[in-house]
């Protein structure tokens, strides 16, 4: 005959881990990503196109903070350059922010997060 009913290993299937312990361990995984989230908030990123005509520095927060344009680079009869090289630049900055964001909080690997 069985014992008292229940599940194989005690508490649920959690293979005998106490269930303070888990959320001991969930708890400090949050705090690590907190943490992680707010330094990168901290870090500043910048992309340059055009060798060097068009520089752009952004927040880890993908918050824009500037825009630096050669003199040079603009000119009146090709504005559509212009606005494509600021595009590139803004975007390669917010690509190099997904990816700091990426290589600190994939270390968690927590499914369905990324």
């Amino acid at each position: 005959m069985s014992k008292r009913g229940g599940f194989p290993g005690g508490m649920g299937g959690f293979g005998g881990m106490n269930i303070n312990n888990l959320m001991k361990e969930a708890k400090k995984m949050q705090a690590d990503m907190e943490k992680s989230q707010a330094e990168l908030a901290t870090k500043e990123f910048t992309a340059s196109a055009g060798g060097g005509a068009i520089n752009v520095k952004v927040t880890g927060e993908k918050t824009l903070k500037e825009i630096v344009i050669k003199p040079e680079v603009v000119d009146p009869d090709d504005v559509e350059m212009l606005q494509d090289l600021i595009l590139t630049c803004v975007n390669e900055a917010l690509r190099q922010v997904d990816s700091a964001q990426a290589a600190s909080l994939g270390k968690f690997n927590i499914p369905g997060l990324m």
